[in-house]
């Protein structure tokens, strides 16, 4: 190699590089967060809950610009506050922002900041936005109530021992729209906490916020089997809420089914046959329970063996197979994949922080993330064919794109920054295969 900038030949070729192109950005993304952020004042509205106690004539960057960097930066797939390190030279921050973007140190004293009082505000404001969100003539939600594990590996409060995982971790618990996926309230528990743990506390605050801004709404809660036990069938009954909750299976229940499970084997699962068998509903009530409920279960030979599940609802009008197939299965996309989401795609599984409340804060923040996202995701799906390839089948894969999906093909592109004295130019690539959805993108937003 006789350049010290020759990378290596390919045939007759050279392939050499160097350090004399002009300023580019690999997240030109970014400026569609943005205007969308500035649009809808998501995160202004959040920054007014968390008190400043700085003196603002000595500040540099204020406490919204600092949470929206942070939150854009998530959605662009930087996860945690270390990257701010690397990216004080990005030109987009640089001339998004109007003095850049801030050091690491300075997002770490943000995250430290807040405490449990306002930790209590945020998640007000989490609960009021999304029922200020509903149109005035809703008059039926889904809420879906379900939880995840985020691993610890270090000294984090709240990091304990979780005998069903087998891990130290920390416990997150999420209110979610069944039908929008747009996060109702998110919480932080301690790592050794059952699934049910304040359950009941969280929805009563959301039910009663509901229904003082609509007195008739219908309220169905779904949730797994987790979170079934006597206080919440006693809020159900007492705000009289439709419900769909999976219940563990246990011996009183399946001596109840044994006929049927009998029937289903000899037949079916001898054979290596696949087969499926609805019962109920029959009343069953456990010795906690104050009243009896309406005890569904689905009796399955999967060609390989048995399998047993049970799930209780107070729909009469419906038959089991309807309720199961059409409702209870529903919380696979609308809960368990957006809370994968959150938890995977916009980072909610780096609660790294020593203190609680600031692990807290970052869970918040990961939720923030998510909402620009699904907005986003929202937007593309309105999309008119004009917007999307000509391709029906192509189009539709992108109206269904997951948040890394929208990460990886419309917010990770190329642009060269241009400064002038009345304008910054965002010069995208030429070879960017999203163009027209892109522009429709930001100039709806």
């Amino acid at each position: 190699m006789s350049s010290k900038n020759t990378a290596f030949y390919r045939d007759n070729k050279a392939i050499t590089f160097d350090f004399s192109g002009e300023e580019v950005s690999s997240d030109a993304g970014l400026l569609l967060l943005y205007k969308l952020a500035r649009k809808n004042k998501l995160i202004r509205s959040f920054s007014k809950r968390i008190p400043d106690p700085r003196n603002q004539l000595l500040i540099t960057y204020k406490q919204e610009d600092l949470l929206l960097s942070r939150i854009l930066l998530l959605a662009c797939g930087y996860e945690d506050a270390n990257d701010y390190t690397y990216l004080g030279q990005d030109p987009i921050l640089n001339k998004l922002f109007k003095h850049g973007i801030c050091t690491q140190p300075t997002i770490t004293r943000l995250e430290n900041r807040v405490n449990l009082f306002t930790l209590y505000r945020l998640g007000l404001w989490w609960i009021d936005r999304y029922v200020d969100s509903l149109p005035a003539d809703k008059h039926y939600v889904v809420i879906d109530v379900d939880c995840t594990d985020d691993p610890t590996h270090g000294n984090q409060q709240g990091s304990l021992f979780h005998g069903y995982y087998w891990q130290y971790m920390l416990n997150e618990l999420f209110y979610l729209d069944g039908e929008s996926g747009q996060v109702i309230l998110p919480v932080l528990r301690p790592g050794n906490v059952h699934s049910n743990k304040w359950n009941e506390r969280f929805l009563r605050i959301i039910v009663e916020k509901l229904r003082a801004r609509f007195p008739n709404l219908e309220i169905v809660i779904r949730a797994d089997s987790g979170f079934s036990g006597p206080a919440f069938y006693e809020l159900m009954e007492e705000f009289d809420l439709g419900f769909c909750v999976g219940i563990t299976t246990n011996n009183r229940l399946k001596e109840l089914t044994k006929s049927s499970y009998d029937e289903v084997k000899q037949e079916y699962a001898d054979q290596d046959k696949a087969h499926q068998l609805f019962v109920g509903p029959f009343d069953y009530q456990a010795d906690s329970w104050e009243h009896s409920q309406q005890v569904y279960s689905k009796i399955e030979s999967t060609g390989k063996g048995m399998n047993r599940r049970f799930f209780v609802a107070n729909f009469p009008s419906e038959d089991a197979e309807a309720i199961y197939w059409d409702f209870y299965v529903q919380r696979g996309e609308t809960a368990e994949n957006r809370i994968k989401e959150i938890k995977n795609m916009c980072f909610s599984d780096r609660l790294s922080c020593h203190a609680f409340t600031a692990n807290y804060l970052r869970l918040m923040l990961s939720c923030l993330a998510y909402e620009l996202l699904r907005i986003v995701r929202r937007n593309v799906a309105q999309c008119t064919a004009n917007s999307l390839p000509r391709t029906r089948s192509v189009g539709e894969k992108i109206r269904r794109w997951s948040m890394n999906s929208i990460r990886l093909y419309l917010l990770k592109v190329a642009a060269r920054v241009k400064v002038k004295v009345r304008s910054i130019h965002l010069a995208l690539s030429r070879a960017f295969p999203h163009q027209q959805l892109f522009t429709d993108l930001v100039m709806k937003c």
